[in-house]
């Protein structure tokens, strides 16, 4: 049950509301599925891919929910705006009322074998809520600075993802390790600049290692650059 409320997409097709930041009023929308993670939702205004919006959705009037959303995708379909949400902000206490809603008016989506309905066709919406969080593969040169020892050095990823780095270097990485990062994306822009912990490191052959950090925080906006650029 916990996979399940933690992973799956609750397919509600429900006639709901919605308030984006600085509204007056709420806008009729439909919420096709939900979970404590993000949302598909289709109503008559668009949002622009690759930003943070801040919203309040009414699921009805006794479960409404005050989130933070990242637009991931966005589409047309029959003359209404679709969108795929990933919630970057949303309290335990939204979350619970989001599991509430569906036990109390879909109480089918909870029952074992709902996660299945949501396995993604290749290259579908689901993919690419997904594509967010999974390692994608980009080799771009590096520079870090261990802020604790006032080290630098040089590096280059091997994967990206939007909660972290792996990356390879000459230089043997401490574990815990604090460090800032700026990551040169072939995109013409500035540096992508992180920040992070190393949470392994291990020899890679002679003079090269392998490392892993976990961002500070997820880099949704890189994220966004990284898939972009490869």
């Amino acid at each position: 049950m916990h996979e399940r409320r933690r992973f799956s997409r609750w397919q509600i097709n429900q006639q709901a509301k919605i308030r984006l930041e600085g509204a007056f009023a709420d806008a009729p929308c439909v919420i096709h599925n939900i979970n404590f993670n993000g949302a598909r939702i289709s109503f008559n205004q668009k949002l622009n891919v690759d930003t943070f919006v801040r919203m309040k959705i009414i699921l009805c009037e006794d479960h409404v929910i005050d989130v933070q959303a990242w637009v991931v995708w966005h589409k047309t379909r029959e003359g209404f705006h679709m969108h795929g949400l990933y919630f970057s902000e949303i309290s335990e206490l939204d979350k619970e009322k989001i599991y509430r809603f569906t036990y109390e008016h879909f109480p089918q989506e909870l029952v074992t074998g709902a996660q299945q309905k949501m396995i993604p066709e290749k290259g579908g919406e689901c993919m690419r809520d997904r594509r967010i969080f999974a390692r994608i593969a980009a080799e771009y040169p590096l520079r870090y600075f261990d802020s604790v020892t006032g080290k630098e050095g040089q590096a280059h990823t091997v994967d990206i993802s939007a909660r972290g780095v792996g990356l390879t270097t000459h230089q043997l990485l401490r574990p815990r390790a604090a460090l800032e990062m700026w990551i040169q994306i072939p995109d013409r822009g500035e540096p992508l600049y992180t920040r992070g912990e190393v949470v392994w490191s291990e020899m890679h052959g002679v003079d090269n290692y392998r490392a892993g950090v976990n961002l500070e925080k997820a880099d949704l906006m890189g994220m966004a650059r990284v898939l972009r650029a490869v």
